[in-house]
C-alpha cells in the first residue's frame, strides 16, 4: 500500500511545474531588456534615475498586468517627493494604453515606497493596419522615475516585480495573425572579402568621366545657344553707336 501510495505521490509532484527561477537584474534599453516568464519573481537592485526593462510574450486572448513595487530610499537622504511610472511597448516599441492600475503614482517625502499597476488590453489575434491593439508578440515593460529632484539621483532602490497574464473573453476574437509581431530589423551582411570589380567595369577604357548620351546633352546644347544668341540681341540693343 505504502510503495503504491508514494508512486501516485510522484506522479502527482512530476505533474506540478516547478516555479521558474527568479530574476536579478534588469536591462537598460529595449535590447538589452531582461526576459520574464508570467508569475516569475522578479527582485532588482537599482538606483534612482536608472530606466529599467523586462520583456516577455502575450499570446492572443491574454490580458497581461505587470504589478511593480519599489522601496525608496530613507526618508533622511530624500529632499522631496518623487513620480515614477510603468510603461508597456509592443514589439513595435509602439506604447500601449493602460486599462487598470496606477501607472504613474506620485510618492512624497514621508513615503517608504510606492506601487504601480499596468494591465493591458486583452491581446487580439488580429488587427487592421491602421489599429494600435495589442498583437501576439514580445511585449517590454519599463520602469523609471519620471520627475525627482537631482539631488536624489543615484539613490540605493530595490524593485520587486511580477508578471501576470491571466485569459480574456476568447471568444469576442476571431481570426489569425500570420506572424508574431516583432520588429523589421534588416541590418543586412557584413562583406568578409573585398568586392571584385565587373567586366564592364575593367574593360570602359578609361571613358568612365564621359557620361552616356541622352535628352541632357539636346537641352545643354539647346541652352547654350539660346544663352548666346540672348547675349548677343542685348549687347546690340544697349551699346552706344559711334557719332560719325
Amino acid at each position: 500500500m505504502l510503495p503504491a501510495l508514494s508512486a501516485v505521490l510522484g506522479v502527482a509532484l512530476a505533474a506540478v511545474p516547478s516555479p521558474a527561477p527568479g530574476v536579478s537584474s534588469a536591462g537598460t534599453s529595449f535590447l538589452t531588456a531582461v526576459v520574464i516568464t508570467a508569475d516569475q519573481p522578479v527582485h532588482v537592485d537599482a538606483v534612482t534615475g536608472d530606466y529599467l526593462y523586462w520583456s516577455f510574450r502575450a499570446d492572443a486572448g491574454q490580458r497581461p498586468e505587470v504589478s511593480a513595487t519599489v522601496a525608496l530610499p530613507p526618508t533622511g537622504d530624500r529632499t522631496g517627493s518623487q513620480s515614477w511610472t510603468i510603461e508597456v511597448f509592443d514589439g513595435l516599441r509602439r506604447r500601449q494604453a493602460c486599462v487598470a492600475g496606477e501607472q504613474s503614482p506620485v510618492a512624497g517625502t514621508d513615503a517608504e515606497q510606492v506601487a504601480l499597476r499596468c494591465r493591458l488590453r486583452q491581446v487580439r489575434s488580429w488587427a487592421e493596419p491602421w489599429d494600435g491593439d495589442p498583437l501576439p508578440g514580445t511585449y517590454y515593460a519599463r520602469l523609471s522615475s519620471t520627475v525627482l529632484p537631482e539631488r536624489d539621483l543615484g539613490l540605493p532602490i530595490r524593485v520587486d516585480l511580477t508578471l501576470s497574464e491571466p485569459t480574456g473573453d476568447t471568444g469576442a476574437d476571431q481570426g489569425v495573425l500570420a506572424a508574431p509581431l516583432v520588429p523589421d530589423n534588416k541590418p543586412g551582411r557584413v562583406l568578409t572579402a573585398a568586392p571584385t570589380p565587373s567586366a564592364e567595369a575593367a574593360d570602359d577604357g578609361g571613358r568612365d568621366w564621359l557620361p552616356s548620351f541622352s535628352s541632357r546633352w539636346v537641352w545643354t546644347a539647346g541652352g547654350g545657344v539660346l544663352a548666346a544668341i540672348t547675349g548677343l540681341i542685348g549687347f546690340a540693343m544697349t551699346r552706344r553707336r559711334r557719332l560719325s
